[in-house]
């Protein structure tokens, strides 16, 4: 399978991005060919679909559990649920089992599998392709750093803070409001302002009531209780206010270079005359309608002269056994006639 170079580009960003997620489907591959790296993610078969198995259910555990639940032999529940969780990201339609089977274009193909891998939760693919004993190299050289005497003494002032917990306005606060006779900072800060406390409880309180009010709004963000509705789930959400802030965003870019100075000119004046120049136009297109009837009344006369002349100079049987054309049979008929007439006469 050969690809365009735009499906070889897209191949290969995708088969990249499988290995750095670490994919234990595509280990132990080695393809270097962007060729081979289209034939294996378009081409239907069942290596495929497992992979576009396991990035379905890396973009949403629930989903893995499902799928282990599944036979082998169930290939169209499989289907179809992949279609159904594609058309919940907005990424596919609702019927679009040609696309989960290979069966539509490479490039489409490869694109919906970009745009799922982006919904995957990146790993730390660095540590998990490094060994043991590097590992424990790159640490002690990161203790190596961390204990180096440039840092010592930062190291000491985290390990050793002499600050005091409040900062300097919220200590001049409650040393103003601190009753006679009890000095230092030690006391002020023990007993802050009761009237203080009590606002802070009530602002928390409200807060709470606001935060417990939009919960109940908001159903798919409920992890117990109520079931989120079909449809609607915080991936596909945070995809499509994604997909809105940039066509936004285009539009907004697109109006202030292009469409911003053709808004803010004024209208054209109309102009006095336009009641003659439709008069006018009137009389044009009744003019052009009498044209187009004189022309086809002109084209059905030479079509009637054709025919007439065709039937005149055309030579046909006319039931003697000889070919005669019109006027030479109606000669013919004519002096019958006469010597019919001639000899009842006589």
């Amino acid at each position: 399978m050969a690809g365009t170079l735009k499906e070889k580009l897209l191949a290969e960003r995708v088969y990249s991005k499988l290995q750095c997620l670490g994919c234990p489907l595509v280990e132990g591959l080695f393809l270097q060919e962007a060729g081979g790296m289209i034939g294996l993610l378009c081409t239907p078969s069942l290596h495929r679909t497992d992979i576009l198995k396991w990035i379905c259910g890396s973009c949403c555990p629930s989903l893995k559990e499902k799928f282990s639940t599944l036979k082998s032999t169930q290939t169209d529940t499989l289907t179809q649920e992949m279609v159904r969780f594609g058309h919940e990201m907005m990424l596919c339609g609702p019927d679009d089992l040609d696309l989960i089977k290979g069966l539509a274009p490479p490039l489409r193909q490869l694109h919906f599998m970009e745009q799922l891998l982006a919904l995957v939760p990146e790993k730390q693919a660095d540590c998990a392709e490094l060994s043991v004993g590097e590992v424990l190299v790159r640490g002690e050289e990161f203790l190596g750093e961390l204990m180096s005497v440039p840092h010592m003494a930062q190291l000491n002032a985290l390990l050793n803070p002499d600050c005091s917990p409040w900062s300097a306005d919220l200590r001049e606060m409650l040393r103003r409001r601190a009753p006679p006779g009890k000095t230092g900072e030690r006391s002020v800060c023990s007993k802050p302002d009761e009237d203080a406390v009590a606002q802070a409880s009530a602002l928390l309180q409200s807060t709470q009531c606001v935060l417990e009010d939009l919960r109940k709004e908001c159903v798919f963000l409920q992890s117990g209780g109520v079931a989120p509705r079909p449809g609607l789930s915080p991936c596909a959400l945070r995809l499509a206010i994604s997909d809105l802030s940039q066509l936004m965003s285009a539009f907004s870019q697109s109006f202030n270079t292009e469409l911003k100075g053709y808004c803010q000119r004024g209208p054209p004046a109309l102009s006095p005359h336009a009641q003659s120049f439709h008069s006018v136009h009137q009389l044009l297109l009744t003019c052009s309608q009498e044209l187009q009837a004189l022309q086809q009344l002109s084209d059905t006369s030479s079509a009637v002269s054709a025919t007439v002349k065709h039937m005149q100079t055309d030579r046909k049987y006319w039931g003697d056994g000889q070919k005669y054309t019109l006027p030479a049979r109606l000669d013919g008929l004519k002096k019958k006639y006469t010597e019919f007439l001639s000899l009842h006469a006589a």
